[in-house]
């Protein structure tokens, strides 16, 4: 009789005990329904993150130092797809973060367009008053000055947030360059209401470099750090079976509001898989160089003075 009680108290707490066991995370996600801002959605629709006993709490931005303003004040633990550029900027000035991943080397879905009947052709086009970009520090804001560098134009730079606001600022003829990310814009492009005129594979050396990376609030790290560990260990769990599950691109599609077979393009076309390792941040000396020339650090860095920035906590395969 006894033992019946046992079991029967047993049974009765159980869910009460995986309730305690199971970690709360809040995640700040830049531009929501993007391809690889899709992953904690996919993670969540395929039951990985109840099978490693996370509860994820997201929360979506537009970007940049929108992101990373979210992780400073410890409104949310952990920051996906913030500009390194932005990170490196503010690690500098003492702010509490840590990098804990890469997230995007070469950003190549990246582009910038402009109404089909402007004249403007390049960024060489001295007819180019204004460009656009994301938020101060994102990686659309890096390339932007990269290649405005690389034309050798001195046109402005403006913050226009979201990639659906920004197509309204110039289709009313507010700003004269726009920028997007596939697959946004590739119905407009189809329908020739918008062409582009630079994309960031114009710029050769951005295609090894980690141009975005996934950050932690510095004391949330020490006190989660488990469960951000299971946390980047889902996220890679989610970006393979998004390559592998037609049900992602259905998922993305829908989000978007596309035909599938468009969206399966954009994510052959625009974001291969190798893009998005997670494990090592390349090319950081070519974006030191950036943070000194675009001013986001006062003086020169090596990656050696700033390598406590850097805290990777799962490398896949290892």
């Amino acid at each position: 009789m006894l033992r019946l009680i046992l079991a029967a108290l047993a049974l009765a707490l159980s869910p009460l005990a995986a309730a305690a066991q199971t970690d709360t995370l809040k995640v700040a996600i830049s531009q929501r329904f993007f391809w690889d801002s899709s992953f904690v959605e996919f993670a969540e629709k395929a039951g990985f993150f109840k099978e490693a006993g996370l509860t994820v709490e997201p929360f979506y931005t537009d970007g940049g130092a929108a992101t990373l303003t979210t992780v400073l004040s410890g409104s949310t633990d952990i920051g996906l797809s913030n500009g390194l550029l932005g990170v490196i900027g503010a690690y500098v000035k003492g702010a509490p973060v840590r990098v804990i991943s890469a997230q995007m080397t070469g950003a190549g879905e990246l582009y910038w367009y402009v109404k089909s009947d402007s004249p403007i052709k390049s960024f060489k086009d001295p007819a180019i008053k204004t460009v656009a970009f994301s938020s101060p520090g994102s990686s659309s804001n890096l390339i932007l000055l990269a290649l405005l560098k690389q034309a050798g134009s001195g046109a402005k730079t403006v913050a226009t947030g979201g990639a659906p606001a920004t197509l309204t600022q110039v289709m009313t003829g507010q700003i004269d360059v726009g920028w997007a990310a596939a697959p946004f814009g590739l119905k407009q492009l189809n329908e020739q209401q918008i062409r582009v005129v630079a994309r960031t594979l114009d710029v050769p050396q951005l295609a090894n470099q980690t141009i975005r990376v996934n950050i932690a609030n510095e004391n949330a790290l020490k006190t989660k750090r488990a469960a951000i560990e299971k946390f980047m260990r889902v996220y890679a769990r989610a970006i393979d079976w998004a390559y592998e599950n037609p049900r992602a691109i259905e998922i993305f599609a829908e989000n978007m509001k596309l035909p599938p077979d468009i969206a399966k393009k954009a994510v052959s076309e625009f974001y291969p898989k190798a893009g998005l390792q997670i494990g090592e941040i390349k090319g950081l000396d070519l974006t030191l160089q950036d943070a000194l020339d675009y001013k986001y650090i006062p003086a020169a860095k090596t990656a050696q003075d700033i390598a406590p920035l850097f805290d990777i906590v799962y490398k896949p395969g290892k």
